[in-house]
This record gives C-alpha cells, sequence and structure tokens, in this order.
C-alpha cells in the first residue's frame, strides 16, 4: 500500500510540475487561486539550481519517484535497493522543499500556490516513508 500511496502522489507532483513547465516555456503567468503572485516566485533568481530550473528538477524527482516505486509495486529485483533508492530521494526531496519554502517565506516574500502545493505533496511522501 505504501508504495501505491507514493506512485499516486508522484502522478500528482508530475501533473503539477508540467503545468508550472509549460506555463514558463509558453511565457505565461500561472493561475495562482491562492497566496500571492506566482510568478514572483517562479521569475525570482532562485528559481534556478546549477543552472537548472526547480520545476524540471521536481518534474525528474516524481518521474524517479514514480519508477521507483512501480519497481516496488512489481517487485521488480532488487527491491531492497529500489526502496534504499526511493526513501533517499524522497528524503532529499522533502529536504529541498522546506528550503524552497523558506526562500518563498523569508527571502521572496510571496507565495506560489503550485510551488507549495509541491512541497506539501513531497513532505506528504516523505510522511509515509517515515511511517513505515
Amino acid at each position: 500500500m505504501l508504495f501505491i500511496l507514493l506512485f499516486i502522489l508522484s502522478i500528482i507532483g508530475i501533473g503539477e510540475t508540467v503545468y508550472l513547465i509549460r506555463k514558463r516555456i509558453a511565457s505565461e503567468k500561472p493561475i495562482c487561486p491562492i497566496g500571492g503572485d506566482c510568478a514572483i516566485v517562479l521569475d525570482s533568481k532562485y528559481n534556478k539550481i546549477f543552472f537548472i530550473h526547480n520545476d524540471i528538477l521536481g518534474l525528474l524527482t516524481f518521474i524517479i519517484i514514480l519508477f521507483m516505486a512501480a519497481f516496488l509495486i512489481i517487485e521488480i529485483e532488487p527491491t531492497s535497493l529500489w526502496s534504499l533508492i526511493l526513501k533517499i530521494l524522497v528524503a532529499l526531496a522533502a529536504v529541498m522543499s522546506v528550503f524552497f519554502t523558506y526562500l518563498q517565506w523569508h527571502v521572496v516574500r510571496n507565495w506560489c500556490f503550485w510551488c507549495l502545493m509541491s512541497a506539501c505533496t513531497t513532505w506528504i511522501m516523505g510522511i509515509i516513508v517515515l511511517l513505515n
């Protein structure tokens, strides 16, 4: 059940990040139903790490989690390796989400609904992994 939940959450995360990527590529402002102006956060100087947009890193992270969870659901060997990689990746993603949320709160001083949704998705994944 744990891996099925992670699989479903990774699909949600992929949807969130694909939306942001499509808006960025089209040079359109994303709809920000709650919070501040998402574009302020997304266009800030903190929108990249190592010259790669954060939305791309998020998408890659969610895709890798999706595959690791799928491998564990259908029990492709070596399951212990996939499980370890999955736990490390979710932990790193959760820590990065805390960092990005801090940046929104204290540095950029604006909130991005989609960024917070992605962070919450990642934190829920982290809680699931911790409780297992």
